[in-house]
């Protein structure tokens, strides 16, 4: 089966040797993703707005990849902070509400830097 990876130009996809997503078939494997945090439209202290714009990201980084939210069958949500929990449900619901993935929600100590409140992975099936 053909390989096909996705680069997005993060300075982190060569210095860590990794990429944003892989599809081998129809499995698309997402890395983790955290959000671009701006200071304005997503602050360091907005779980709500972290989790969303990394959802909008990955949603782009699928198209890509000819796959849809609607072929994600599980996201893995980690986070320095469970309390944010309803905030981060209310974002993954926006996209989600109807395809219903399996995921987790895992408290961590912390994510590669301190404005990152949520990071989340993703698996697809395309049918």
């Amino acid at each position: 089966m053909k390989r096909e990876n996705i680069l997005t130009g993060s300075p982190w996809e060569d210095k860590m040797g990794y990429c944003r997503a892989v599809r081998i078939g129809n499995i698309v494997e997402v890395s983790g993703t955290v959000a671009i945090v701006d200071g304005e439209k997503v602050k360091a202290d907005d779980a709500y707005a972290q989790t969303y714009n990394i959802l909008e990201r990955v949603e782009k980084v699928l198209e890509d990849l000819n796959v849809g939210m609607k072929d994600v069958i599980r996201t893995r949500i980690f986070t320095t902070d469970v309390s944010t929990f309803e905030e981060v449900a209310r974002a993954h619901s926006a996209f989600f509400k109807d395809v219903k993935p399996t995921t987790g929600f895992y408290g961590i100590s912390k994510l590669v830097a301190p404005e990152y409140l949520v990071e989340i992975e993703f698996t697809a099936v395309v049918q």
